[in-house]
């Protein structure tokens, strides 16, 4: 597994990351299992061919990334996420597993990449994004911009926080609370951001809401990518 070294574009979202994960790092991944449902699902729907490449925006401990590098071991997988601590983490847990140098994890900010950045020359088969759009203000900017770096037919993969319009309203309002502690702003709309993209006729999308629409998973293929 490699880090390609950069300096971060924004410092202060950077460091902002850094402060909220300085300590959160090494419990994330168990505490994280408890309300970030439908994680392991996403991943065992998402199927690489020989020679196909993933990019994880996000990645943060590198959690998802292990799991897919043990499946695909010999296939191609990055990863980006604005924490420089986060990217630490994984490279020390990546660093246990045979063909790690096939992990490349970079920093910088959804919002901001581009091939050029990640030093690819061809897009991406498959991008995922993990609970991450909820982090992200601005985030049918890097949405967009995920798009930009897809292969033709390739596939987005999306898991996150949906509306819980079905889950009783003080449990609604108990997740906001909670969720707004770590800085995570779920947008109800993303669901329908993505039906209104996949309107076109070269498009598709498979998605669905878990556990009373607390959640969703996503898999959405524009195949006019260019």
């Amino acid at each position: 597994m490699s880090t390609i070294p950069s300096t971060s574009p924004h410092p202060s979202a950077a460091e902002l990351m850094d402060e909220q994960y300085r300590y959160q790092r090494y419990i994330y991944d168990w505490s994280r299992k408890y309300y970030l449902f439908g994680r392991d699902a996403l991943l065992n729907e998402i199927q690489l061919e020989r020679q196909d490449t993933l990019l994880e925006i996000g990645c943060g401990t590198g959690r998802n990334l292990i799991k897919l590098h043990k499946r695909y071991p010999h296939n191609a997988l990055y990863g980006v996420d604005a924490s420089r601590l986060m990217l630490e983490q994984a490279n020390h847990k990546l660093s246990h597993h045979p063909h790690s140098y096939q992990v490349i994890l970079k920093q910088g900010l959804a919002q901001d990449l581009t091939l050029k950045y990640l030093h690819r020359t061809q897009g991406f088969d498959h991008i995922v994004f993990s609970y991450v759009l909820s982090m992200i203000p601005e985030w049918q900017t890097a949405f967009n911009q995920a798009l930009l770096l897809l292969k033709p037919n390739g596939t987005v993969h999306l898991v996150d926080f949906a509306d819980q319009s079905a889950l009783p309203s003080l449990a609604q309002q108990g997740l906001k609370h909670w969720l707004n502690w770590f800085n995570v702003h779920p947008d109800p709309t993303v669901p329908t951001y993505l039906s209104t993209l996949a309107q076109t006729p070269t498009s598709t999308l498979k998605q669905r809401f878990l556990l009373g629409r607390y959640a969703f998973i996503a898999h959405y293929t524009p195949r006019n990518t260019l």
